[in-house]
């Protein structure tokens, strides 16, 4: 006898790009001030097709995900970024409360000479994440971003982190959340997530993004 009962479709769930059991299992540390780091977040059987699906950036700079085009493995990890799993993680690790707050997600393909200097976010920010997807990257320190005890130095670390494919760190905005990194000119691949205290300030930060990129279309038409 059939029942009457209709089956259900059961719709398979994609699989996550960030591996949230590396952050998970990574320490918090509190010195200087709250962040954590934790290597192999993310496979390296992906990073051809994610190699292939970034966006082709031909500038230095942050660019809001807004002005950026989505597509295949990149944008299976920006839905990972996005969802409330990072948030709820990053909350209980770091001791702060996120999973209410809007989230600005930027992007990152070439560094200047001139970027990385010493600085401590402004406090619209809540809290900072940066996932690193570079396959190689150079000896020496040049583009290692560190957490530093002062504002006075890169002498004064208290880490340092590679920015190598699957690095992730994240780290709570004090005030004093000195960080920085050495003077590098070339590729440096990273997708960074910030937590905001209002919608106010994200659409502040977004108006101030999109003007900087129309402002470097003007000067450049190699965009």
């Amino acid at each position: 006898m059939k029942s009457s009962l209709a089956t259900a479709t059961v719709i398979p769930q994609e699989k996550p790009v960030l591996q949230l059991s590396q952050i998970m299992a990574a320490p918090a540390k509190r010195d200087p001030y709250p962040y954590i780091m934790a290597s192999g977040c993310l496979s390296p059987d992906i990073a051809p097709a994610l190699n292939a699906d970034f966006p082709d950036i031909k500038k230095n700079g942050y660019l809001p995900l807004s002005l950026l085009k989505r597509k295949g493995m990149f944008d299976a990890l920006l839905r990972d970024l996005e969802g409330p799993e990072i948030a709820a993680l990053l909350s209980d690790k770091l001791g702060l409360e996120l999973r209410d707050k809007p989230r600005m997600i930027t992007v990152r393909k070439w560094s200047a000479g001139n970027d990385g200097r010493i600085h401590n976010d402004g406090e619209a920010k809540i809290c900072t994440s940066l996932i690193y997807l570079n396959e190689t990257w150079p000896e020496g320190d040049a583009g290692r971003l560190r957490v530093l005890r002062s504002e006075k130095s890169f002498d004064d670390t208290a880490a340092e982190v590679p920015p190598i494919f699957g690095t992730f760190f994240a780290f709570a905005r004090t005030e004093n959340s000195w960080h920085g990194h050495k003077p590098f000119t070339g590729e440096r691949r990273v997708i960074q997530t910030t937590w905001l205290r209002s919608w106010d300030d994200f659409e502040r930060k977004e108006k101030r993004g999109r003007f900087a990129f129309m402002l470097k279309r003007l000067l450049s038409s190699s965009y």
